[in-house]
């Protein structure tokens, strides 16, 4: 990073690269300064919403800039990228603001109990409510949790996030008051098995231990593919006796449908290409532009790694190249081809058995061993186990029965005899 060039961008400023012009947009989302990219080329106007949603509410900053999105629609969009993750949801998705209203009333009715809020690092406009909530009702804050710490303190630095004097206080503190005067904000919505919820939830975490009564606010939905993990961490916490709350506590930072096809009614793009979200997502969005009145054929569904070539009368997939996820080995990145990859998955899944013996170079007398080693195979759940003599000694099995780990003690003495 520091011999490269940066330069700090303002909403409706634009820079160059080469023949484009990359202009940024104010939208809404989970995180501050969200933007929406206008990227004007020789053959038109090319629009990425980024991840968005229309709040007309923020609790920082400004609305999302539709005045600059019909005008875009005015001069002519080419094609719109636009953001999918909840292309399947009707209508419209709620203000950031109406969680504040939500904790508000938690608050107040628990103000018995000490509450812990676990939400997403990222989401400063959610912090920032639950901030001010908790300095509504005489609370202090305990942030907790590395990135929750990290974005807390940069956030301040820079002014997205405002703590009331003497509100915020160091975990080590904690202990100085009653519980019902405290309120942690952590991280470990999704169930991060090394996130501070979690470790909470184990009984691993140093500092902070879940007693009877303790209220849990999860103020996130699961991410597709994290709800065993986040089922589990409210299992746990429920055992120890906390009450946990994630109705109402969370509102998305994604365009539903309706908020779709207002953009798609300021912007009338000639081609439309779906991203961000699963297929099924995409594939819902596609359908909602050509309701929109984007013809079907203008209408594209990409995967990651596809080329798309783009001009003013067309849109088609014309390669693919390699992309994924990155396998990071030590201080190696990306040089651990798939052959290595391949054994250690069959290692994990399968274990190995090695068996060392010195033979005689040409009369194939055992000279030492058998000696038999095994790494991560557990016998008790392994089939039978046949140990043969090698060529020339009479190619007899073992013949022995028993249970596997007694058969594979007795199979080595029976094949060391043997040889002697």
């Amino acid at each position: 990073m520091k011999n490269t060039k940066r330069k700090v961008m303002k909403h409706g400023q634009s820079v160059n690269l080469g023949c484009f012009r990359v202009e940024f947009i104010k939208t809404n989302h989970s995180i501050q300064d969200a933007s929406a990219l206008a990227i004007f080329s020789p053959v038109g106007i090319v629009l990425h919403t980024g991840d968005f949603k229309i709040d007309y509410t923020p609790v920082f900053g400004d609305p999302i800039d539709l005045q600059r999105f019909a005008e875009l629609g005015k001069k002519g969009v080419l094609a719109l990228l636009a953001d999918s993750t909840n292309a399947t949801r009707p209508g419209f998705t709620m203000s950031e603001r109406t969680v504040g209203k939500t904790f508000d009333s938690i608050f107040s009715e628990h103000a018995g109990q000490r509450i812990i809020v676990a939400t997403f690092a990222s989401n400063v406009d959610r912090v920032q409510q639950i901030v001010n909530t908790a300095y509504k009702y005489g609370r202090k804050v305990v942030v907790e949790g590395r990135s929750m710490v990290n974005v807390m303190e940069i956030a301040s630095e820079h002014g997205y996030i405002k703590v009331p004097e003497g509100t915020l206080i160091d975990i080590e503190h904690l202990k100085n008051y009653p519980p019902e005067k405290t309120v942690l904000i952590t991280t470990g919505s999704q169930g991060e098995s090394m996130a501070a919820l979690s470790r909470m939830a184990a009984s691993i975490h140093k500092k902070v231990s879940i007693v009877p009564g303790d209220v849990v606010i999860l103020s996130s939905t699961p991410i597709p593919g994290n709800e065993k993990a986040v089922s589990n961490v409210v299992n746990e916490l429920s055992m120890k006796g906390a009450q946990v709350i994630c109705q109402d506590t969370h509102v998305s930072g994604h365009a539903c449908q309706e908020d779709l096809k207002l953009v798609y009614s300021l912007i009338h793009p000639k081609f439309a290409i779906p991203i961000h979200g699963e297929f099924r997502h995409r594939m819902a969005q596609k359908e909602l532009a050509e309701f929109m009145g984007v013809p079907k054929d203008n209408a594209i569904l990409v995967s990651s790694g596809d080329v798309v070539a783009l001009d003013e009368d067309s849109c088609e997939v014309i390669d693919h190249v390699a992309c994924g996820g990155i396998f990071v080995d030590g201080l190696g990145v990306g040089d651990v081809g798939n052959i290595v990859l391949r054994d250690r998955q069959n290692l994990a899944q399968n274990g190995i058995i090695v068996v060392v013996l010195t033979l005689e170079k040409h009369s194939n007398q055992l000279l030492a061993g058998p000696d038999i080693v095994s790494r991560a195979l557990c016998m008790c759940a392994s089939p039978r186990i046949c140990w043969r003599k090698p060529h020339g000694c009479g190619g007899r099995s073992s013949g022995l029965s028993g249970p596997p780990c007694q058969r594979l003690g007795q199979d080595q003495k029976h094949y060391q005899r043997q040889f002697k």
